[in-house]
């Protein structure tokens, strides 16, 4: 595992940690924010994809069941 790429990207990935890890924390409260809003879209999107399947399958449900029958052939 001495391949150059590997030694240069793990060397890079240390002083990026050590900085992170030094750094003001200033900053920090902006990168939370995104994240957090991050995991509130993705979850209000898998909520909304749901709920959209939900409604789908109920309105094939209601769909195929006035299409089987209800006419008994009584009047014309």
């Amino acid at each position: 595992m001495n391949h150059p790429w590997i030694v240069y990207l793990t060397a890079y990935l240390g002083v990026r940690i050590q900085r992170a890890r030094t750094a003001p924390t200033r900053g920090a409260s902006a990168v939370e924010w995104v994240i957090i809003t991050a995991i509130i879209a993705g979850v209000a999107l898998g909520l909304a994809t749901l709920i959209k399947t939900l409604v789908e399958q109920k309105q094939s449900d209601i769909t195929g069941s006035f299409s089987g029958g209800g006419d008994t052939g009584g009047n014309p």
